[in-house]
């Protein structure tokens, strides 16, 4: 079973490359992030024809997320419980499904901006009431994971210049202490460093050349709990998917598992 996470940076902008990436790539469970349409406007019909069901928690504007499956969908929450809003509105950021064997979360954790900004206290908040959303499913039986474009590098080697973020989010104490407390639920990081190249980054901006010259962070992450884990047989980040025109800042992180 291949299962996936991938911030499109806008599902419609990107659909001839996800629909041809599902197709070539032979993903079975995709999350979603950054949709940037409302859930009318997702293209669930065009994902059908593939095969695919989808579960989309999305309003339009800078969020939204969705799990694409070809295992089934049930059980289907849109929204992470106790989320504590942004100046009064519940952004989509999560939505969570079981397909076939796995429960599985697709999630699009708060920029923050800066650091002592109304958004970056917002970030721990929303990562705080995420940590308590999973740790009954992080702890269990049943194969689970929480994948998707966290917003936080988890060590300075997950950036190709710690002094470039001097000052800035992604990288500070906080945010990667959140990062900590999700992980003692039950769950840790099943992308192995390093993978087949030495910077696995998931992230590069689009100005200054960012990706040629391998500029990028990796914060596009997969937490799985220990039945997960344990089916986990490989991992990799499709830098493929970044190159050319029309691409998504960020490349999808594939992960393969052995399960029933």
């Amino acid at each position: 079973m291949r299962i996936a996470t991938w911030n499109v940076n806008s599902i419609t902008a990107r659909l001839p490359r996800l629909l041809a990436w599902l197709e070539s790539s032979g993903t079975d469970v995709l999350c979603v992030q950054e949709t940037k349409t409302t859930a009318e406007q997702f293209p669930s019909e065009q994902l059908r024809e593939l095969g695919y069901e989808s579960a989309v928690n999305a309003t339009g504007r800078w969020n939204g997320v969705a799990v694409v499956s070809r295992m089934g969908l049930e059980d289907v929450v849109k929204g992470l419980p106790g989320d504590p809003g942004y100046e009064g509105t519940e952004e989509p950021r999560a939505v969570s499904a079981t397909c076939g064997p796995l429960r599985v979360w697709s999630v699009y954790v708060p920029n923050g901006r800066e650091v002592g900004h109304a958004h970056y206290a917002y970030k721990l908040q929303w990562f705080e009431a995420l940590r308590a959303a999973v740790a009954g499913d992080a702890g269990g039986s049943r194969p689970f994971a929480v994948l998707g474009d966290y917003n936080v590098a988890p060590t300075d080697d997950d950036v190709y210049d710690l002094a470039a973020f001097d000052g800035a989010t992604h990288i500070t104490a906080p945010e990667r202490a959140a990062l900590t407390a999700l992980r003692e639920t039950g769950l840790s990081d099943v992308v192995p460093r390093p993978l087949k190249y030495e910077h696995p980054y998931t992230y590069w901006d689009y100005r200054q050349l960012c990706f040629p010259k391998n500029r990028g962070m990796r914060i596009d992450l997969v937490y799985g709990n220990a039945p997960f884990a344990k089916a986990v047989t490989d991992a990799y980040v499709d830098r493929e998917e970044r190159k050319g025109k029309g691409a998504s800042d960020h490349a999808p992180v594939v992960v393969d598992l052995d399960v029933p």
